[in-house]
């Protein structure tokens, strides 16, 4: 008996519902490859369409300058709440690149799905995260939409409760150096899905 007859008498064993669910599953995968390619094609004819500087090379000083900055912040900060910072920020400045950049970064760490769909609504969600990272995303909501409130006490009172001055001067570090890329990217358009560190 060949392969064919095999399997084909292996399908009918399985009855009607197995055999259809099989060329479901079969079809759902197939149909996730296509659209993953969709999007891999649309994101490189965008990144084609590029036009606006790239500063590390116009600037090449200053780029550094700002990953000098980036890697001084996040020393001795737990990676975790790190990209849970960088996340929430990008969201408040609408930074798409960023944003598929940390939650990739996140991922990659093992940080949950839940979570990371949480951090958008965290204060609607708080028992999804710590009391200490509550009070990172108060003051990174507060750093960064600074214009229209300023950074009130009550936020920076609760963050300096759950870190000690210098965790709580990393912490700074790393909101002001997120907004500061979150502007870099969305001045010179950059392209979310692709990722410059590995280009």
């Amino acid at each position: 008996m060949d392969h064919m007859t095999t399997n084909t008498n292996a399908t009918a064993a399985l009855g009607p519902t197995t055999g259809t669910a099989a060329t479901s599953v079969t079809a759902t995968s197939a149909d996730a490859t296509t659209a993953t390619a969709r999007a891999v094609t649309k994101i490189a004819t965008a990144e084609a369409a590029h036009t606006r500087l790239d500063l590390g090379k116009a600037a090449p000083k200053v780029f550094r300058a700002i990953i000098g900055l980036d890697a001084a912040a996040r020393a001795g900060l737990d990676p975790a709440l790190v990209e849970l910072i960088q996340i929430r920020a990008s969201h408040l400045n609408h930074c798409a690149y960023c944003l598929h950049m940390h939650t990739s970064d996140a991922r990659k760490a093992g940080e949950s799905e839940a979570r990371l769909h949480m951090v958008a609504v965290w204060r609607e969600a708080r028992h999804f995260f710590t009391p200490k990272e509550q009070a990172a995303l108060a003051l990174t909501d507060a750093v960064t939409l600074v214009a229209d409130a300023g950074v009130p006490d009550t936020v920076y009172a609760e963050a300096a409760a759950h870190f000690e001055d210098q965790e709580l001067a990393q912490v700074l570090s790393l909101i002001l150096t997120i907004n500061t890329w979150n502007r870099v990217a969305l001045a010179t358009g950059k392209v979310a899905g692709t990722d410059e560190r590995t280009a």
